[in-house]
C-alpha cells in the first residue's frame, strides 16, 4: 500500500506537474467566474516556472545530494557489486524487442568497468517492476540489466539477481535477504549519485553496510550555480529529479523505513 500511495502523491508534488496543475486551475477558475483565484493561480504558476526553470534552485538541490558521498578508496578485496534498477526502460525493451537504457545508463557501464577491475567480485542486480501505470512490461529491470551486462562481456555465471523489489527500501531488504552479507565483506553499491543518500539509508535500515559507489552525476560543481541553464526544460528536469529524491528521503524517514533523514558516509 505504501508503494502505491507514495507514487500517487509524488505525481502531484513533482514541480513540473504542480506548475501545470496550478495553471490549469487558474484557467478553470477564470472560466467559472472566479477571476481573482484564477489570476493568483496563474501568477504563481508562471513564477514557479521561472524559478524552477531558470534559477540555480534545481542544480543546487541536486548538487547537495550528489556531493553527499565521495568516490570510495578501495583498500581490500571487493566481495560483490550491487547494481540497483532504474537504468533501463522495461516497457521499450519489452515492446520493441530490444535492450533499452535510459538517462541513468551509466550505472550499467560502471558495473561493467567494476566487473573487469575486480574479476573475482560477484555481481548482484536488484530491481523488479516499479511502475503503477502502464505496468505491462514482460521483463523486470533486473532481467533487462542482466542481458545488457552479458552483451557487454560480463560472464552470466557471475550474475545473481532479485526481481521482487519495487522501490529503494525493498532493494535493501531483498538484497540483504538474498546475499546475507558477512561483517568483513566489502559490497559496492552502484547507483546514481543523487540517489545514493536514499539508497544507503535503505540498505543500512536493512542491516546491510554497503560501500557507496556513486555514478551518473548530473552536476559539475559550484560553477553550475553561476552558469545559466540552457533552457527551462533543463532546469525543470533537474528540479524534478532533485524533488523526487528529497521527497523520497523525507517520506521514507517519516514512514520509519530509514533511521536517517540524510545519510552520509561513516
Amino acid at each position: 500500500m505504501f508503494f502505491f500511495i507514495s507514487k500517487l502523491i509524488e505525481v502531484f508534488l513533482i514541480p513540473s506537474n504542480l506548475i501545470a496543475l496550478l495553471g490549469l486551475v487558474g484557467v478553470l477558475a477564470i472560466m467559472l467566474a472566479r477571476p481573482r483565484l484564477g489570476r493568483a493561480c496563474m501568477v504563481i504558476s508562471i513564477l514557479l516556472l521561472g524559478i524552477c526553470g531558470w534559477s540555480p534552485l534545481g542544480p543546487a538541490a541536486l548538487m547537495a545530494l550528489e556531493n553527499r558521498f565521495a568516490q570510495p578508496v578501495l583498500d581490500k578485496p571487493v566481495t560483490g557489486i550491487i547494481l540497483l534498477g532504474g537504468a533501463v526502460d522495461t516497457h521499450i525493451s519489452s515492446d520493441r524487442g530490444t535492450l533499452a537504457l535510459n538517462e541513468a545508463g551509466e550505472r550499467l557501464t560502471a558495473a561493467v568497468d567494476l566487473s573487469r577491475r575486480y574479476p573475482d567480485a560477484r555481481i548482484f542486480l536488484s530491481g523488479g517492476a516499479s511502475h503503477i501505470l502502464g505496468g505491462n512490461a514482460k521483463m523486470t529491470e533486473s532481467q533487462v540489466a542482466r542481458e545488457i551486462l552479458v552483451s557487454l562481456g560480463v560472464s552470466p555465471q557471475r550474475i545473481d539477481m532479485e526481481e521482487r523489489s519495487r522501490n529503494t527500501c525493498e532493494n535493501g531488504t531483498e538484497s540483504a535477504t538474498s546475499l546475507r552479507p558477512k561483517p568483513d565483506e566489502l559490497w559496492l553499491l552502484v547507483t546514481s549519485a543523487s540517489h545514493m543518500p536514499r539508497a544507503v539509508g535503505c540498505f543500512r535500515a536493512a542491516g546491510f553496510d554497503v560501500t557507496a559507489y556513486p555514478v551518473d552525476y548530473r552536476t559539475r560543481g559550484a560553477e553550475d550555480l553561476k552558469r545559466p541553464l540552457d533552457s527551462i526544460a533543463v532546469g525543470l528536469a533537474e528540479t524534478d529529479l532533485a524533488a523526487h529524491e528529497w521527497f523520497g528521503l523525507l517520506t521514507y524517514r517519516i514512514a520509519g523505513l530509514t533511521a536517517e533523514l540524510f545519510p552520509s558516509s561513516r
